[in-house]
C-alpha cells in the first residue's frame, strides 16, 4: 500500500517539505506520497483524529500548530517534553505520538553552515513560539551556557524561560538589541521577514563581529536580516538547512528509511 504522510499548517503554501520528502521518496524508490494540508486552528483536533483513519502514517507540523499538537498527542518524546511543542507526529495503533526535531535540525544546520560558531557563548532568539521552544531545547542540549529570548508578546517569552529555569532569560522585545553584547548566535525564529509577512526591524549595532546570524525563515531564502548581517561581515546561515535536517527522523518513522541530507537534496528543494 502507498504510505501517506504530509505537513499541516496555516498557511501552508510556502512549505517546501513536499519537495523535500518527494526527493527522498524518489531517491529510495519508496511507494509513498507526502502532501501539504492547510489546517486552520479550529479544525486541528478533528483533523488529527481523521488523518490516521485516512491512512496517514504521520505529519510534520508548522506554524501555528506546534504547541497545540503537543497538547493533543497521546505520547511525547523527551525532546517534545523538553520543548513543550512538537513538529513531527507519528500515527501508530490509533495513538498520536509527538516528537520535536527542530532543535537537532537547527543545531546541525548552524554547525554545517558556520563551522566556526562559538558554542561557548549565549544565543539570542527572537520569538517564543513552537519552533523557538524546540530550538532552545536543542541549544541547551548542545551545551550553550544560556539562551536569551525576546518576543513581541512578553508573556510568551517569560513562559518559555520558565520551561528552563536558570538557563533561559527573557528580555523585552524593545530591549533585545541591547542584549546582543557577548552573544555567539542571533536567531530569528519568528515569521517576520517571511514572504507575505511584515519585515523584521531589528538593530544589529551591538552584535559582536564574530557572532553568527541565522533565520529559520526560508521563503525567501535570503531574508533582509541575513543580508544586513552579511553586509556587516557576520557569518550567516539560511533557514533551509534546519528544514532539511529536522525532516530526516520523521521520514524514517513514516517510510522506514533514514535519508541522507546532502547537496543533491538542497538543490532539489531549491529547484
Amino acid at each position: 500500500m502507498t504510505i501517506l504522510a504530509g505537513v499541516i499548517g496555516d498557511p501552508i503554501a510556502q512549505s517546501r517539505s513536499p519537495r523535500l520528502h518527494g526527493h527522498w521518496l524518489a531517491r529510495y524508490g519508496i511507494d509513498g506520497q507526502y502532501v501539504p494540508l492547510h489546517v486552520r486552528p479550529d479544525d486541528l483536533a478533528e483533523t488529527l483524529h481523521l488523518l490516521p483513519r485516512l491512512g496517514f502514517a504521520g505529519v510534520n507540523v508548522t506554524i501555528p500548530h506546534k504547541e497545540a499538537v503537543f497538547a493533543l498527542a497521546d505520547e511525547r518524546t523527551a525532546r517534545a517534553e523538553a520543548a513543550g511543542a512538537a513538529n513531527t507526529l507519528v500515527f501508530r495503533g490509533g495513538r498520536i505520538m509527538a516528537d520535536n526535531t527542530d532543535g537537532l535540525g537547527f543545531v546541525a544546520s548552524v554547525q554545517q553552515g558556520a563551522p566556526n560558531w562559538q558554542m561557548d557563548r549565549p544565543a539570542l532568539l527572537l520569538g517564543a513560539g513552537g519552533a523557538a521552544r524546540g530550538i532552545v531545547a536543542g541549544l541547551l542540549a548542545a551545551g550553550l551556557p544560556e539562551v536569551v529570548v525576546a518576543n513581541r508578546t512578553a508573556d510568551k517569552a517569560a513562559a518559555l524561560a520558565d520551561l528552563f529555569p536558570g538557563r533561559v532569560r527573557a528580555v523585552p522585545w524593545d530591549r533585545a538589541p541591547d542584549a546582543l553584547g557577548g552573544i555567539g548566535l542571533l536567531a530569528n525564529t519568528t515569521s517576520l521577514g517571511m514572504t507575505g509577512q511584515p519585515p523584521l526591524e531589528f538593530a544589529l549595532d551591538h552584535l559582536p563581529p564574530e557572532a553568527v546570524v541565522t533565520d529559520i525563515v526560508y521563503a525567501p531564502l535570503r531574508t533582509p536580516l541575513l543580508d544586513r548581517a552579511a553586509a556587516r561581515g557576520h557569518a550567516t546561515v539560511d533557514g533551509l538547512g534546519m528544514l532539511l535536517h529536522q525532516a530526516a527522523p520523521g521520514f524514517e518513522a513514516w517510510f522506514g528509511q533514514m535519508p541522507e541530507v546532502d547537496d543533491a537534496l538542497r538543490a532539489a528543494v531549491l529547484a
